[in-house]
């Protein structure tokens, strides 16, 4: 039996009470049923399920239908294919069957959210096994495929590999490709890529974390086969002296375009603390190239291959998936204060643009795009067009950054009080026979678990407990020893 979640969240603010309340039931329109599996979509006119969106999507969902959650994980270990290759995309048919479909990897947004579901759906034995093993399977496919020139970097080979839709830097790349080798009248592809490499490694990583948890021995090994996979990211797709990856085309040539995918490698974890840090400090934070009005566009504004095409387009505008991902990408290496930054910049955008949760937004303005026929469509402003509406990275985010800023967060087995400044809110998680809540003024927060008072403290930290409410330790989300 999954335990039921649930989440409640009241504050002082209207402005972001109707924002959270309309982010929960715009996410209900993008609950769909997979055959016998509910599973949620990513949604704003996108039907199916995604392999660099939806296990990530349902795990976050999870703290509202648990079932829907590990749907989202489950869908993907069952339709693997026997050579071990995962499905890039998995689309419901109208005869009740489901497709996955192999023309593309297109992102690896799972193993750490599939992790993060054994410990909420429960601990199951079987389900971290299953999981082990689709991990395993998954890596040996991409170092049989997806290394074709030997040189111990994994390759993209088309554009939906990564999900850069419609990105200049792919040039004339394929947008998907249907067979396990690399096409070969493309200008730019094979591309040595950062994203693939740390596909690996977030495999890799997370099967050593299996490992612990089972005690099967493999820990270490698994531990020294994600740090070779670390070490050679760095030694060939790391400059240095620019403080960045950078990707290489199918000549070894480096691809000097600066994209934010630096960010991603931290979501998977394959940085060190040095380039973590070097790229936020040098890049992220640089308001000459992602810490625009509007932070986090997919390509350095100051960079000649940006573009601030509001089309399904990953060569500039800021995009709902990055700041869905940067909550982890940036928690994971200790700049927790940038992501109470980056939510308080994306509630404003969503609010001041009419509530609406788009793909797209302008890095200079804030503004939503994605005009186009999609569904749950709301006209844009004095507009006869329809502008995309119900993004499910961009609900989701939205959703999160409430949670890790005023609220209440579940993560391997750890439970995270968020007790930001502001408003004055009260926030509750059901999750089984658990009740986590704060009740706060804004400047001084209680913690309750299970009915009992736990916590009082100022508001500006997170305190990490185990399950029961005992305290493990404390971090400033507000600011910190980054001096974010």
């Amino acid at each position: 039996m999954l335990p039921m979640t649930s989440v409640s969240f009241i504050t002082q603010d209207r402005a972001i009470q109707k924002l959270y309340d309309m982010a929960e039931d715009k996410c209900l329109r993008n609950l769909q049923r997979f055959g016998r599996d509910r599973v949620l979509v990513e949604g704003g006119g996108y039907e199916k399920i995604w392999l660099e969106t939806q296990p990530m999507g349902g795990e976050m969902y999870a703290k509202r239908d648990m079932t829907a959650g590990l749907n989202n994980q489950l869908l993907f270990m069952r339709t693997q294919r026997a050579d071990g290759r995962l499905a890039g995309s998995i689309q419901h048919l109208p005869d009740d069957t489901v497709e996955p479909q192999f023309n593309k990897l297109q992102g690896f947004c799972f193993p750490w959210s599939a992790l993060n579901m054994y410990y909420l759906s429960g601990r199951d034995g079987d389900y971290l096994a299953q999981l082990a093993d689709c991990l395993r399977r998954f890596d040996a496919y991409l170092w049989r495929w997806r290394d074709s020139d030997g040189d111990g970097c994994l390759e993209s080979f088309c554009v939906y590999d990564t999900g850069e839709d419609n990105a200049v830097r792919y040039g004339a790349a394929p947008v998907y490709c249907e067979t396990d080798t690399p096409p070969v009248d493309a200008d730019v592809v094979p591309m040595a890529s950062m994203d693939i490499m740390s596909f690996s490694y977030a495999a890799r990583d997370t099967l050593a974390q299996i490992s612990r948890l089972t005690g099967d021995g493999q820990e270490a090994f698994w531990r020294g086969e994600a740090d070779r996979v670390a070490s050679r990211l760095r030694e060939r797709l790391w400059d240095e002296a620019r403080g960045a990856c950078f990707d290489r085309d199918r000549r070894g040539q480096t691809m000097p375009i600066l994209t934010h995918n630096s960010l991603r490698c931290m979501y998977w974890g394959s940085f060190s603390q040095e380039m973590a840090d070097r790229f936020v400090r040098e890049h992220l934070l640089n308001p000459e190239e992602f810490w625009t009005p509007l932070p986090l566009p997919s390509v350095a504004v100051n960079d000649p291959a940006f573009r601030n095409a509001p089309e399904n387009n990953w060569s500039g505008q800021c995009e709902g998936l990055t700041y869905q991902r940067a909550i982890l990408a940036l928690e994971r290496y200790g700049w927790e204060p940038v992501v109470t930054r980056l939510g308080h910049r994306l509630m404003r955008a969503v609010i001041d643009g009419g509530y609406v949760f788009t793909q797209q937004f302008d890095p200079f303005t804030g503004a939503p795009s994605r005009v186009g026929q999609y569904s749950h469509q709301v006209l844009s402003g004095d507009s006869e067009e329809p502008i995309q509406d119900a993004y499910g990275p961009t609900l989701l985010a939205v959703l999160e950054y409430i949670a890790h800023i005023w609220g209440v967060h579940i993560q391997m087995g750890e439970v995270w009080f968020s007790l930001g400044s502001g408003p004055a809110y009260t926030y509750t998680q059901r999750w089984g026979d658990h009740v986590y809540r704060i009740e706060s003024t804004g400047a001084q927060a209680e913690v309750w678990v299970d009915g009992k008072r736990c916590f009082q403290s100022p508001c500006g930290v997170r305190l990490i407990c185990d399950e029961e409410g005992h305290l493990l330790r404390t971090r400033c989300i507000e600011q910190g020893e980054h001096g974010a």
